[in-house]
């Protein structure tokens, strides 16, 4: 089957696609591998760093998890998600932007960890109400391809906004960007201006690359469709019944609860990759954006092919196996530090930590990838076409539900400890759980829709 001819016009599956491409920044740029590790570096201290940045986040997912399936339920009454899309997409680049009011010499965590956590809010729930238009574009059998292609799309923005952050703007330790030269724009290197240049930047990404989303992506109509305040008044009582049906559907009751652990481990390993590194290894930002290039490039490859999978073969087989590949990555990093690799001994000259963490960063880039793409298309399938925004806010709630998981075991286990090694172990442990779970969930859905 010619994927074009069974889709959409081709201009609103691209319009679709740039969504991933503007939003991703937030994720490469800010969450991973350029703002926090210059957090570690500001703090001075990588587990207090570490332990903070895992509350802040665990909280933004407290508030996410409580307002995901609501605000969903009244998407899908009102037939308006595109009213959704504005205004969170406002809440990411005002969050976005904040951060640049971090400088060294007037830091204050707790301040920019409420505008850092406002973008998340906004880079999240706004992923929510663009997911929920994928089965809108393409028939089923072809979804895999489309998501994995958009996955694909948004690592390479990603990739981009990342290697111009490192050349043009990020001062390393030694003043100079990745390729020798001052900060652009006459930033100034010794407030870190440069490094603090990423919160604009990725607020004026997203700015710009969200425009072919908007001028190209149509919602449809939905018939029967309500105003929003009796969308708000009927979302609660139909919400409540969806949720007392969960337990009956067995396939999507287990499939939420596996994504739930396995996504907030993945979560966890994109969040504080970057912060263990930093602290563990003594990476600079400029080492800590290098390693997030070659994550970015293994995940764009193996989210095209992951999709490519997944159209043949189904979603599921392409979640079991990244979920195995990815619990072993986890428990393999807390064997990496600057004295030992594995159990055996280095020197402080040696290159193979490094090394080794660079693999092991292209196996999650590359794991991660094809991962959250069919899980993407795992939902479409396992929820109700009728309620699909209501079923991405599920999927979210899902996500988000225990999103605090994973920040606030890492937060706590290192704080015990006093190990950032340690403190990742947590991490292993929700990948094997997720993994038990998922091998009820049945790879075409149930055919009981929701109540």
């Amino acid at each position: 089957m010619n994927l074009w001819r069974s889709l959409r016009p081709r201009n609103e599956i691209w319009g679709w696609w740039w969504f991933d491409w503007a939003s991703q920044p937030y994720n490469t740029l800010l969450i991973t591998f350029i703002f926090g590790p210059y957090v570690v570096g500001i703090v001075g201290d990588g587990s207090r760093a570490q332990a903070i940045w895992g509350y802040g986040i665990g909280f933004a997912g407290i508030l996410l998890a409580l307002l995901a399936p609501l605000l969903g339920a009244i998407a899908d009454k009102s037939g308006r998600r595109m009213g959704f899309i504005w205004f969170f997409s406002i809440l990411y680049v005002i969050g976005a932007w904040g951060v640049w009011f971090s400088a060294p010499d007037s830091f204050n965590i707790w301040q920019v960890m409420l505008f850092f956590c406002i973008g998340l809010v906004g880079m999240e729930f706004a992923t929510i109400f663009t997911n929920a238009m994928l089965p809108d574009l393409a028939p089923r059998e072809e979804l895999g391809k489309v998501s994995g292609s958009g996955w694909a799309w948004g690592y390479v923005g990603g990739l981009i906004s990342l290697i111009l952050m490192l050349t043009l703007l990020a001062e390393g330790d030694t003043g100079k960007t990745l390729i020798g030269i001052d900060p652009l724009f006459g930033l100034d290197a010794a407030a870190r201006e440069g490094t603090r240049s990423v919160g604009p930047l990725t607020a004026i990404w997203y700015i710009v690359f969200m425009i072919p989303f908007f001028l190209w992506v149509r919602e449809p109509k939905k018939p029967g469709a309500v105003s929003i305040g009796a969308a708000i008044s009927g979302a609660w009582p139909e919400l409540k019944a969806t949720l007392a049906s969960l337990p009956k559907n067995r396939s999507l009751f287990a499939f939420l609860g596996s994504s739930m652990l396995y996504r907030d481990a993945l979560n966890g390993v994109y969040t504080f990759g970057g912060i263990y590194a930093a602290g563990v290894l003594g990476w600079s930002v400029v080492s800590v954006g290098i390693f997030g290039i070659l994550a970015a490039t293994t995940g764009a490859v193996f989210a095209w092919l992951g999709g490519k999978a997944d159209s043949r073969w189904g979603p599921k087989p392409v979640i079991l196996f990244n979920v195995i590949v990815l619990a072993v990555v986890a428990l393999a990093i807390v064997f990496v530090s600057r004295t030992s690799v594995f159990g055996v001994a280095v020197g402080p000259e040696s290159n193979l930590p490094d090394i080794s963490f660079y693999i092991l960063g292209a196996i999650i880039g590359a794991g991660g990838g094809s991962l959250q793409s069919a899980s993407r298309t795992m939902m479409v399938r396992q929820g109700d076409e009728e309620k699909m925004t209501e079923g991405f806010g599920l999927y979210a709630l899902s996500g988000k539900a225990t999103a605090f998981l994973a920040p606030l075991s890492i937060g706590i286990v290192t704080d015990i400890t006093g190990s950032q090694q340690y403190g990742i172990l947590p991490v292993a442990a929700l990948f094997c759980i997720g993994l038990i779970l998922l091998l009820f969930v049945n790879p075409e859905g149930s055919k009981r829709v929701l109540a």
